[in-house]
């Protein structure tokens, strides 16, 4: 499971690229609202996002080795329930989306949000840059 800050510092080439490179050979999900939020930062520095999610389809990165998950009922809930337990640091909704997720897929969440390495949520959280 990637957060929209992983998949951003792959898609810029900063460090900890490789970390979410190696996660993307494995096959990796994105939610929609993380994904929402990449395409958000690409029209925030200028960029189109329909250019990016045709380029990144085209390289046959988004659909096949990226699949982007759908948002649910229960993701919501369980966003609800962590916000007390994340306001202190700071949390998104977008990041409680991305934990939800995670959390309903037993999956591993990389992140390059360094306030996440302390959660104690029961998500398998991992950063991507040291």
């Amino acid at each position: 499971m990637l957060d929209a800050s992983a998949l951003l510092c792959y898609l810029n080439a900063e460090d900890g690229a490789e970390v979410v490179q190696e996660a993307l050979g494995n096959g990796a999900w994105i939610g929609i609202v993380n994904w929402a939020e990449v395409l958000s930062k690409t029209a925030e520095e200028g960029g189109d996002p329909e250019v990016l999610e045709s380029r990144l389809t085209d390289l046959g990165l988004l659909g096949e080795v990226l699949r982007v998950a759908p948002f649910t009922r229960d993701e919501a809930l369980t966003i609800g329930r962590l916000r007390p337990l994340t306001r202190d640091k700071g949390l998104s909704l977008g990041d409680r989306a991305c934990l939800a997720l995670g959390l309903r897929l037993e999956l591993p969440i990389y992140t390059a949000d360094r306030t996440w390495e302390s959660l104690d949520v029961g998500a398998d959280v991992r950063l991507v840059r040291s």
